[in-house]
């Protein structure tokens, strides 16, 4: 089986980068990309299933794996919204696949986004893992803009290994992580 470019590249030069970064020569104790979880919350769901069903279908394109359909937990009486109704779909993303989209991810749909000027390096949650947001599902590749009915926006996580914000942003830039520079 072939090997993902960065899952190589992670292998071969990142591991030796954050040694000397980080001051480590144990290479297991390195901070490491664990799973990549991409969510797509649809509120429109709940006056058209049809809606769903779409967006369902754009994921599994863009990630390469089925999702999981995810249910309310809770009533909400103003959004019309009952425990237990469907409203959004995920997938979470390990190893070779994981790579794989992360690679698609930097080099093809990043650029793709309009007025992009880099991502916030501050969008950290504490314990090393990275959030980001995306307006709509159209800047992949695999999608057809012809075909897609509602334009539906999508947040991906990015769980590491390490606790630390400095460690995590230190590895997801090795990875080739486009992060705004910062002007001071």
């Amino acid at each position: 089986m072939l090997v993902p470019r960065l899952q190589e590249q992670y292998r071969g030069t990142i591991v030796a980068q954050l040694g000397d970064a980080l001051g480590r020569t144990n290479r297991h104790s390195l901070p490491r990309l664990e799973k990549i979880v991409v969510s797509m919350g649809v509120g429109n769901a709940i006056q058209d299933r049809k809606v769903l069903d779409e967006v369902v279908g754009h994921l599994g394109e863009i990630t390469g794996q089925r999702p999981q359909i995810t249910r309310a937990r809770r009533s909400i009486a103003q959004f019309k919204l009952r425990e237990g109704m469907e409203i959004g779909c995920r997938v979470t993303l390990r190893k070779g696949r994981m790579y794989e989209f992360l690679d698609r991810l930097i080099s093809l749909v990043l650029p793709r986004v309009r007025d992009f000027r880099g991502l916030n390096p501050k969008a950290f949650d504490g314990r090393g893992n990275y959030s980001l947001g995306l307006n709509e599902q159209l800047v992949f590749p695999e999608i057809n803009p012809d075909r897609v009915k509602s334009v539906q926006g999508m947040n991906i996580t990015m769980v590491t290994s390490t606790n630390s914000n400095d460690e995590a942003r230190e590895l997801l830039s090795a990875f080739g992580m486009p992060f705004q520079k910062d002007d001071n």
